[in-house]
């Protein structure tokens, strides 16, 4: 699957920061002004791509990882501010929530022919996933948005006569979710478009289980090991690893690949083609999980005892290659990683991930030390999942330390601008960042402790923390080591 538009051929380097932790005086980020300030800054330090977490609408926890959608976009991420400026809203009052319903309420009074022709032509190009997703949040809502396992039979089994009186009875909650839909696709589009033209890709993150939970599981039941009643017999996470030591047991739904492949991975491939309208580059988190997943039985309370089951990758990527051609994927490949699992990364020339904060525990054989990467490999210091670079280095003992810097040859840099050096001036193609080693955060500033369900998903920086010269030290940097895209 080698990329014809050679996106992910040239050297570049970019940004790992999650909409979320953008600046924001009353919220969280979003796709308002300070999206456009932070792809500002990527153009003058030279740098080329900005990655991001999943932009689905998440549950009560926060995670981008287990969403309400496969498709859908988070409409808290929808800038209030653009809404003011497009004349949908007067003001600004109350949550987030009721100012959505209000500007939908001003649409719906004052948009002319051609926006409401817009808005229409957006439902009928989505409708494919836009319906079933618009359904779902009406009538979560209209059952105290509980899980639909736990809906009424009817609507759980989403038999047809109840489904069509709910769609008629509900159609005010419907029509607010389709709306919403439509505002967050026109504010990122128009995102996508800005960015693009400054030289900046949009790197995204599809998690390879999706929710049980979600409108992709309640619509279609066939495509995941379910039993007759819909619950899981089985669900998806790791055996214990570095990250945990009884592993993961994440509670997704594992896939019915027979189902799947029968009927051509169509839901594969229309989830990965809408992922492509959003981003240039998309990242398949838990890679692996296309060679082999590992499945728990679902009565177990953690990940320790469960096997490996196999995947139809090959057959899977084919078709991806074969319908949507070249796209620039890269795999997700930390954790345990088999033989098998790189002959299907490497078949198919995926770029492969390498963490710098694993590379210094072992001997010079390590695969994550940067005299063994190729050029096909993303290099990063540490992902949302680390701690932040400063965090992990002030955690190691005094030979620790000692150590990393002989192995870095003695660096005059000072962490974390040591371990960015490295990640810049190693082979590796694409070199990632995370905003908070480039704001030298220690780890009160990490995104998430994998395997822990409070407090993750919160961070947020302000533009206060940037040293005054940073910009310019990473364009310098960028020209030093060849990463001027």
């Amino acid at each position: 699957m080698s990329n014809n538009n050679n996106i992910l051929d040239k050297r570049r380097a970019g940004v790992l920061l999650h909409i979320t932790s953008l600046p924001n005086t009353t919220g969280k980020g979003d796709l308002g002004s300070e999206a456009y300030h932070f792809i500002n800054f990527l153009k003058e330090a030279g740098l080329s791509v900005w990655q991001m977490l999943p932009l689905g609408m998440p549950h009560n926890d926060g995670s981008p990882y287990q969403c309400l959608s496969a498709h859908a976009g988070n409409p808290a991420l929808i800038s209030l501010e653009c809404l003011q400026e497009r004349g949908w809203l007067d003001e600004i009052n109350g949550s987030k929530i009721d100012c959505l319903k209000t500007a939908y309420q001003n649409f719906s009074d004052r948009a002319d022919d051609e926006q409401r022709t817009n808005f229409e032509l957006f439902c009928a190009i989505k409708a494919d996933w836009l319906n079933d997703f618009s359904l779902f949040l009406a009538l979560r809502q209209e059952f105290s948005q509980s899980a639909w396992v736990d809906w009424p039979e009817a609507y759980k089994e989403r038999n047809s006569s109840e489904i069509q009186e709910a769609k008629h009875t509900l159609v005010d909650a419907i029509n607010q979710a389709k709306f919403e839909q439509y505002i967050f696709f026109q504010q990122w589009y128009a995102l996508k478009e800005y960015a693009n033209k400054k030289g900046i890709l949009l790197f995204g993150d599809i998690p390879i289980f999706v929710s049980y939970d979600s409108a992709d599981v309640w619509a279609h039941r066939e495509v995941f090991k379910l039993n007759e009643q819909g619950e899981m017999t089985v669900v998806a996470g790791v055996p214990p690893d570095y990250f945990s030591e009884t592993g993961q047991r994440w509670g997704n739904p594992h896939y019915n690949w027979a189902a799947l492949e029968a009927n051509g991975f169509v839901w594969w491939l229309k989830r990965i083609e809408s992922q492509f309208e959003l981003f240039d580059i998309v990242r398949i988190d838990h890679f692996r999980g296309f060679e082999a997943a590992w499945e728990i039985n679902a009565d177990e309370d953690t990940a320790i005892n469960g096997e490996w089951v196999t995947a139809p990758g090959e057959a899977l990527l084919a078709k991806v290659k074969e319908v949507l051609g070249d796209i620039a994927l890269v795999a997700e490949d930390l954790g345990v990683i088999t033989p098998e699992v790189e002959a299907l990364r490497d078949n198919f020339q995926l770029p492969g991930m390498k963490i710098l904060q694993f590379a210094f525990g072992d001997d010079g054989s390590n695969p994550y030390l940067p005299h063994n990467y190729s050029t096909n490999n993303v290099v990063y210091t540490g992902t949302h999942d680390n701690d932040t670079t400063l965090g992990w280095y002030n955690s190691l003992s005094d030979g620790e330390k000692s150590h990393i810097y002989e192995v870095i040859d003695h660096s005059k840099l000072a962490m974390p601008d040591a371990l960015i050096f490295v990640a810049l001036a190693s082979v590796a193609n694409l070199a990632i960042i995370p905003m908070q080693d480039i704001l030298e955060l220690g780890s009160e500033d990490r995104m998430n402790i994998p395997g822990t369900t409070e407090g993750n998903w919160q961070w947020q920086f302000s533009w206060q923390q940037l040293a005054e010269n940073k910009a310019g030290q990473f364009a310098h940097w960028m020209h030093l080591l060849g990463r001027v895209a």
